[in-house]
């Protein structure tokens, strides 16, 4: 897919994620995402390790869709992750259905959230789109970050939807370290929800200011 050499000058590879690595790959995001991403530490989901039954359900599902990529390193250990998936138009009901079926009332208000930013924008009509690639989750292990490991998994997602012929690609971006990076490959804020405007439970407080979607065009 694509390869890097981080600043510690190990080779880092950027490649799609294989079905017999998907509990790998969870075993990862229970090391870093699930605890460390905004909404998640706000409300404080999970401790770092520990199993999430419906978030990892979610990211099963994702994961089934074929468009994920994840940076191996030498030893061919994953040392982060984007978990990438494609919405259809008129998925909205069975979004709803889903959101309606969650036990867990933090990992709700996570969502009910993300569904509340993204009915401020209809990017299937304004694009003439049927389908959008989202990248869902950017995950990269404690002690890889700071080297380029987040740009080589977008880059690598970029080129995912790019080659599977999808014109726009979006983003949920909860944090200000992920904005950064989707600004840095060109991406636009289309609408934000700022985290002073929802309940006190839902704010991850400082640096993260808003919860933003962000959407990049294709050629």
């Amino acid at each position: 897919m694509s390869a890097a050499t981080a600043s510690g000058g190990a080779a880092l590879r950027c490649v799609p994620v294989p079905p017999e690595r998907h509990q790998e790959l969870i075993e990862h995001l229970r090391q870093s995402f699930f605890a460390d991403e905004p909404l998640n530490r706000a409300v404080g989901l999970c401790r770092r390790g520990e199993p999430h039954p419906e978030l990892e359900r979610h990211c099963l599902q994702t994961l089934g869709q074929s468009l994920s990529c994840m940076v191996v390193d030498a030893q061919h250990k994953i040392a982060g992750a984007a978990l990438n998936g494609l919405i259809r138009r008129g998925e909205r009901e069975e979004c709803e259905r889903r959101l309606g079926e969650l036990r867990d009332d933090n990992f709700k208000r996570i969502f009910e959230l993300l569904y509340r930013l993204n009915d401020r924008v209809d990017l299937f009509e304004e694009n003439g789109v049927e389908e959008l690639f989202e990248v869902r989750i950017l995950s990269v292990d404690e002690a890889h970050r700071g080297r380029g490991l987040a740009q080589l998994l977008l880059d690598g997602s970029l080129g995912t939807a790019s080659s599977r012929g999808f014109k726009v690609v979006k983003a949920d971006a909860t944090g200000v370290f992920s904005q950064r990076v989707f600004l840095k490959r060109g991406f636009e804020v289309r609408t934000e929800i700022a985290y002073s405007e929802v309940e006190a439970r839902l704010r991850p407080g400082p640096p993260h200011q808003a919860l933003k979607l962000m959407v990049k065009l294709l050629d």
